[in-house]
């Protein structure tokens, strides 16, 4: 019997004494979270986009109380959220920036094919390797939808093989920015409702010929521009939102008023000031038949 009974004994107990020491050595040695790293994920949006640059929402509020990383760093979340955050570290915050969105400077949707590729190429990246691309404009928007790919709020769709942004939804994590290999898309205050959507600069016959909206760098946008909020740099209008007002007038110029002659805005369409754009569901894009397959 006692043959028996000693193994069972010898190996309870020694499993009772390890798992006593292993207790007593967790309580020892644990490491103290502080507080305050589960306060502030509390108030951030959740969507670990990485804008912050860190890894995901935990790792953000655990860089702020164990690092001193920046307190305003998360964009989805906004003024609100860096309030928030300000108030559970005790410190204060400049939450005076305005609202920023992702915007497509690109209307190349009637921009045509230059050959059309065959086989499982489907990404922005692969297909701009290619020449620069198969659009006819170097810098257009290729809508294969990189950017949407990465879009963690759905706010991205390619609709006529343009990429459009739904502002509505649009937390500007800004890695749509990243992920377009055509630098056609860029972060921009959100209530600047005027925007030049071009991103070429070829000279402007080689632009207009590419591309019916194309900024051609005429420059009258500029000379219109009743804050001279306009400039142009490299064939390409550019605008100062810290001047810009939205009156609209390089978009589409105003009527004559008395003795005053009337204004023609942009020649080509290719700045607006309509963002609101609705978001149809993505399509795939369009395919030239013209255009030479490799």
């Amino acid at each position: 019997m006692n043959e028996i009974l000693s193994p069972v004994f010898i190996l309870g107990g020694s499993g009772l004494f390890i798992g006593l020491f292993l207790a007593y050595a967790a309580k020892k040695f644990e490491v103290q979270k502080d507080p305050r790293i589960d306060q502030i994920v509390g108030v951030l949006p959740g969507a670990n986009c990485g804008s912050c640059g860190f890894p995901g929402c935990s790792g953000y509020a655990a860089a702020i109380v164990e690092e001193g990383a920046p307190l305003n760093s998360c964009t989805p979340g906004g003024a609100a959220a860096a309030g928030k955050i300000g108030e559970i570290m005790g410190a204060t915050v400049d939450v005076s920036g305005p609202k920023m969105t992702a915007r497509v400077l690109c209307q190349g949707h009637k921009v045509e094919k230059k050959y059309a590729f065959t086989g499982t190429i489907n990404t922005c990246a692969d297909v701009a390797q290619y020449a620069g691309g198969d659009k006819s404009c170097r810098f257009a928007c290729l809508g294969y939808g990189d950017c949407a790919a990465v879009c963690p709020a759905d706010a991205i769709h390619v609709i006529d093989g343009i990429a459009l942004v739904d502002e509505t939804k649009c937390i500007s994590c800004g890695l749509c920015v990243k992920a377009c290999p055509k630098a056609v898309i860029a972060l921009t205050a959100a209530d600047k409702k005027v925007t030049v959507t071009c991103s070429s600069k070829d000279p402007g016959a080689v632009a207009r010929k590419a591309c019916p909206t194309a900024c051609i760098g005429c420059g009258i946008c500029a000379k219109i521009c009743p804050k001279q909020a306009i400039t142009v740099e490299n064939n390409l209008a550019k605008i100062d939102p810290e001047k810009c007002v939205n009156c609209g007038i390089c978009v589409n110029g105003k009527p004559a008023v008395g003795e005053n002659p009337a204004v023609k805005g942009c020649p080509t369409g290719a700045i607006v000031n309509n963002f609101k754009r609705p978001v149809k569901a993505a399509a795939a894009p369009a395919q030239n038949a013209s255009a030479p397959v490799v």
